[in-house]
């Protein structure tokens, strides 16, 4: 279970992300998370969360959105917010770090989905650009179904194939969730110079 203070690094997105606010802290309104992306780094996939907003507040750098067909690229101080529903995904659109906190509500499983992508590309267990391969897919998308889904195909038809693909990553010996706790550690404190 993740802690305040605690930080995860992804090392083939280029994301490390600190957690400010935990869903046990929040009584699971929200989560809140400090993430650091670096140059040419980007979230492992277009995603669409049914049931939750984000708020992204850019602290540094440029951060590129697409959120639904809009383009966006904000810089410190804009906040771009993502409704339930709407396909989005985010990349660093400058040459230097970028850093934003983000803000998700409700939190959900929001903690352990990201702990678990993030454990398993520092175990060298997904592609190039940061996802696993299909049947373990299946087993983290059917568990985290609330919190996060692919933009297409519809919902039901990833459910049906999720009915198929889940149990047998799971015979194969596939778990919905790869502990984090071995990558995580305490943040150290930012530089007054570095966090804007």
């Amino acid at each position: 279970m993740v802690q305040p203070g605690d930080t995860i690094r992804n090392p083939v997105t280029g994301e490390r992300i600190v957690f400010l606010a935990t869903s046990r802290q929040t009584r699971g309104e929200a989560v809140v998370i400090e993430t650091q992306v670096e140059p040419e780094g980007c979230v492992a996939a277009a995603h669409v969360h049914p049931s939750q907003e984000e708020r992204f507040s850019v602290l540094a750098g440029r951060v590129g959105f697409k959120v639904g067909r809009e383009r966006i690229v904000a810089v410190a101080g804009d906040t771009v917010i993502v409704p339930p529903g709407a396909p989005h995904r985010f990349w660093n659109a400058g040459d230097g770090v970028a850093r934003f906190v983000c803000e998700i509500r409700p939190a959900l499983q929001f903690e352990s989905l990201l702990e678990t992508m993030f454990a398993l590309a520092e175990a060298g267990l997904t592609n190039r650009k940061g996802m696993p391969g299909l049947l373990r897919l299946a087993v983290i998308a059917e568990a985290h179904f609330d919190t996060v889904r692919l933009p297409f195909p519809p919902a039901f038809l990833q459910r049906m194939g999720l009915a198929v693909a889940a149990p047998l990553g799971r015979a194969l010996g596939m778990s919905r969730r790869l502990d984090g706790g071995s990558q995580r550690a305490k943040a150290p404190a930012l530089p007054a110079t570095e966090r804007g």
